[in-house]
């Protein structure tokens, strides 16, 4: 199945009755800005699922990040809310950054929700084929639909700290930072409370998955770029500031046919909670 689909192809089927659509929109800036642009217009039929609200858990100040994961009984709850069964065919769209249609994408396959795809170009590329929005809030008939989590790979902060502590060619991960250059240097932090980044990691700016219109590159390109920074022996953990961007480089390495990336969904936020975990800058 297709990772990606065009508007042209949701719009022939907004009418099926498998089909359950997400407005993920979401900005850091302004946490309420996502509702008001849902509430202004959104593809008939859409669902609002918010950052915070939905698609992440409980902030916990000095312990957690500033998105953990949702815990899973509570996503679980979240899906048969939405109607969402295992026969759901599920399409998520954001902005047109696909940064939080991968989150909600990710979560969605953390639950065993494999018929899950981005709409490609976001809410930006809907209304250039004219196709129908609405104001009217979708009612949605929930369910009892049981889900098996875990069809994700995760990781810990303890899991990365002795991924560290491992010396040369023991270690088993490559770890992937999806943060700009310049947060990722340390040189510039604008959200979290220290700049810097995990040590031996490198950077892989989630904006560089997608090409100078906001689509994504072609698998072979991106194929060519991951695996010049995996290597052929590695593991790849993502990470980011909050968990969130970071599933955007597990999306891309799926478009690229390179499965089974792993995620840090504390990221860098969790990290720095605890001042044992080391930073590097630079």
């Amino acid at each position: 199945m297709s990772l990606l689909i065009e508007p042209e192809i949701l719009a022939t089927l907004l009418q099926d009755q498998h089909l359950v659509v997400l407005d993920a929109r979401f900005s850091l800036a302004d946490p309420k800005q996502g509702r008001v642009m849902y509430n202004r217009e959104h593809i008939p039929g859409a669902v609002y699922a918010d950052l915070e609200a939905d698609l992440s858990g409980l902030v916990i100040p000095g312990k957690t990040g500033r998105h953990p994961l949702p815990d899973s009984a509570d996503w679980q709850a979240t899906l048969r809310r939405w109607g969402i069964n295992k026969n759901s065919q599920v399409v998520v769209y954001d902005d047109g950054s696909h940064a939080m249609a991968a989150r909600a994408w990710w979560l969605l396959r953390w639950a065993g929700i494999s018929q899950t795809m981005i709409l490609h170009g976001g809410i930006k590329a809907w209304p250039a084929g004219h196709y129908p929005v609405t104001t009217e809030v979708a009612a949605v008939a929930g369910n009892q639909a049981d889900f098996t989590m875990g069809h994700m790979p995760t990781i810990s902060a303890q899991d990365v700290m002795a991924q560290i502590e491992t010396e040369g060619e023991r270690r088993r991960y490559k770890l992937i930072d999806a943060r700009t250059y310049k947060r990722f240097r340390g040189d510039e932090e604008t959200i979290d409370s220290q700049g810097g980044h995990i040590p031996g990691a490198v950077c892989h700016p989630f904006v560089e998955n997608l090409d100078k219109n906001g689509r994504f590159l072609s698998a072979d390109h991106l194929r060519e770029i991951f695996t010049a920074l995996i290597g052929e022996d590695s593991r790849p953990v993502f990470y980011c500031g909050s968990g969130v961007t970071a599933c955007h480089n597990i999306f891309a390495m799926e478009l690229a046919g390179l499965s089974g990336a792993t995620l840090y969904p504390g990221s860098w936020s969790e990290w720095i909670t605890d001042p044992r975990h080391p930073v590097a800058r630079g």
